[in-house]
């Protein structure tokens, strides 16, 4: 029996002739989607960049935001392509964000802290924080994470669940910064010379504040030293700078007094016991057995 392939050859001919033209069409419009969504992104970026008053925080995000947009906007018209009704793509991307909402719970909580610190603003960029012992400067707050780059110059990435849960220093939003500083001194020293000395310090140095007024005050007594706390304040910016040369000042002026800074020091009481030889006599009579 003969079977007549030419209606089948023509069905399947046209068939691949109109879903091959769908994916070609469908192909076209994931490409250019893809390349507008990275277009605008940068576009966005830049205006706001550029823009006048527009907090640095916010670019990254609101240009991922874009570019999430466009390319949600590209896979609903490459649906499209295929004859799927809108409602049918609504209801399939309700089950998928469903299933990866579960799946995800983590990452999830990421964005909603990243969404909180985005409101509330604790730091902007170019900010310098402290979150969980970290030191570093804020250089992008973004969906899912936040980028930090530490003092050292390392860069470091922490998901937003982790910094919302943490305590959050930030230091540059404080005008004026308190400087602490403990010098010990000796028991046998004149304290009241001592704290004389490092008011002349502090009066020194032009950076140091006269309000508020600097602390120079007896701290504690220490097992081998009296701890004099000098706590000065000065301009945030200058804050790194004045510590440094408030320490070396302290010390060389103290020097100069003739004014002790004690490092520890261990007493070692070495008794005899009964019957014990001296260590010198020991290691006489060692020496001897040992030449023979």
């Amino acid at each position: 029996m003969e079977v007549d392939l030419d209606p089948m050859l023509r069905t399947a001919g046209a068939l691949a002739v109109t879903y091959g033209a769908r994916a070609l069409g469908a192909a076209l419009i994931l490409a250019a989607g893809w390349a507008v969504a990275r277009i605008a992104s940068r576009a966005v970026r830049r205006a706001l960049e550029r823009g006048p008053g527009v907090d640095r925080t916010l670019v990254p995000v609101v240009a991922q935001l874009v570019r999430y947009g466009v390319i949600a906007i590209t896979l609903v018209a490459v649906l499209a392509q295929f004859g799927v009704q809108t409602a049918s793509i609504v209801a399939v991307l309700g089950a998928a964000g469903l299933a990866v909402g579960l799946a995800l719970q983590g990452t999830l909580g990421n964005v909603a802290a990243g969404i909180m610190l985005l409101f509330l603003r604790p730091f902007s960029a170019d900010e310098v924080v402290e979150i969980g012992g970290l030191t570093a400067r804020v250089e992008e707050v973004g969906i899912f994470v936040t980028r930090l780059r530490r003092l050292d110059g390392v860069p470091v990435s922490v998901p937003n669940g982790q910094i919302w849960g943490q305590e959050i220093k930030n230091f540059s939003r404080a005008p004026v910064r308190r400087i602490e500083l403990k010098v010990g001194i000796g028991y046998g020293d004149d304290i009241g010379k001592a704290l004389r000395v490092a008011r002349e310090v502090l009066d020194a140095d032009p950076r140091v504040l006269a309000d508020p007024e600097p602390l120079v005050a007896v701290g504690e007594l220490g097992d081998s030293s009296v701890n004099l706390l000098i706590w000065p304040w000065t301009k945030n910016d200058d804050w790194w700078a004045t510590k440094l040369d408030l320490t070396r000042a302290l010390k060389e002026r103290f020097d100069a007094a003739g004014i002790t800074i004690p490092f520890p020091q261990r007493d070692v009481h070495h008794h005899l016991v009964r019957g014990e030889r001296e260590p010198a006599e020991a290691g006489i009579i060692l020496g001897k057995g040992s030449g023979e």
